[in-house]
């Protein structure tokens, strides 16, 4: 097997949820390659179906909450508005994140598996890694 890639991510086993882990070379990409691992999780994008932007910020916090809470406004977006991000972009932002999501109709994609309904905390990881930020993340389906 090769080196790993600069950034990326991965589902990893587990028993009855998923989880995944993401790695970046800045905290603010290994966020976005969180919720682009999410997506993954459940959902194949054909490209170019991105129509509307969202955007949001969380308040300040540590790093592994600031995390749950783009997780978890993520999850919110998907089962209030029927949207889904395609790709997102991180910034850091008065203590906290500021989130763009394109995003497209959840009709649009090819379901691969279960929707996300909860971050869990339980091994939730994030922070510096050699290089480095990485996260492992379980989320209940």
């Amino acid at each position: 097997m090769g080196e790993r890639p600069e950034s990326g991510h991965r589902t990893v086993p587990h028993t009855a949820d998923v989880r995944f882990e993401a790695w970046a070379p800045s905290r603010e990409r290994c966020v976005a390659e969180a919720v682009a691992a999410m997506v993954d999780s459940f959902a194949e994008v054909p490209a170019g179906v991105a129509t509307t932007v969202v955007r949001f910020r969380t308040g300040p916090g540590a790093d592994p909450d600031l995390l749950v809470a783009v997780l978890d406004e993520v999850i919110f977006l998907i089962d209030t508005t029927g949207r889904l991000p395609v790709s997102a972009r991180v910034a850091s932002g008065d203590g906290g994140l500021d989130v763009e999501l394109a995003t497209a109709d959840a009709g649009l994609v090819e379901p691969v598996g279960a929707v996300p309904k909860a971050v869990s905390l339980h091994e939730l990881r994030f922070g510096r890694e050699g290089a480095g930020w990485a996260c492992s993340v379980t989320i209940d389906v």
